[in-house]
């Protein structure tokens, strides 16, 4: 499998490209702010095919550069329709401190894709000779998913998990934005995130990647103490 990523804007957002074993077609997973030009070099270099953009949730700086590649390569973006919105409203439902930064950094709306399709929650999405799993993971955002592929080569590691901005390293994404409910947030915690393997690597929008293993150990968030209040 080929798997790489960077940061890239702002806020350091998490950027993917996959590829399965010896076949040149590709996904680009979460293409935000100024990650275009990164994305175009990595896909030439290594003589690959995007066949689809993948988007774990709709907030701009993990969607900012999604049009502009989805139109290049002809290909589609994939998001869950109650994040749709935010492709066309980077700013939609912010504090006006906030709108204002948002719109200092991409503008007050971005293009919208030529073709952009909704995931069928809970039913595999093929691409790319990609199988993905979509799970439904609100709290961050209304439409925030986990994708999740099978991994092979590494005993320790038999599946992926695209997780966004839902949980990271010793930590989760905020619920406080708009789209966001901290109870929604801890029944994704509770009955989505808690429930992968501990065989799961978790790959998310900031931050450095981490196993299930480790965060259900050491991440505050998804203990006990936490969850019931």
């Amino acid at each position: 499998m080929f798997l790489a990523s960077f940061a890239c804007g702002y806020w350091q957002a998490n950027c993917y490209v996959v590829a399965p074993a010896g076949i040149d077609q590709c996904v680009i997973i979460d293409p935000g702010q100024d990650s275009a030009e990164p994305i175009r070099r990595m896909v030439a270099d290594n003589r690959l095919d995007p066949r689809a953009i993948l988007l774990t949730h709709g907030h701009f700086d993990h969607v900012a550069d999604a049009a502009v590649l989805a139109d290049e390569y002809g290909i589609a973006v994939h998001i869950d329709q109650a994040d749709e919105h935010l492709l066309s409203d980077p700013a939609a439902g912010l504090s006006a401190d906030g709108a204002a930064l948002v719109r200092q950094l991409v503008g007050g709306t971005m293009l919208v894709p030529a073709r952009v399709e909704h995931y069928r929650v809970g039913q595999p999405l093929s691409v790319a000779h990609l199988d993905f799993t979509v799970t439904a993971a609100p709290g961050h955002t209304a439409g925030s998913v986990l994708l999740g592929i099978d991994y092979v080569g590494n005993p320790q590691v038999k599946r992926l998990v695209f997780c966004g901005d839902v949980v990271f390293a010793d930590s989760v994404g905020r619920s406080d934005l708009p789209g966001g409910d901290a109870a929604v947030m801890r029944q994704t915690l509770s009955t989505v995130v808690l429930a992968l393997p501990d065989t799961t690597a978790l790959l998310p929008g900031h931050g450095q990647q981490t196993t299930m293993a480790r965060e259900r150990v050491s991440n505050p968030y998804l203990q006990a103490t936490y969850l019931r209040n």
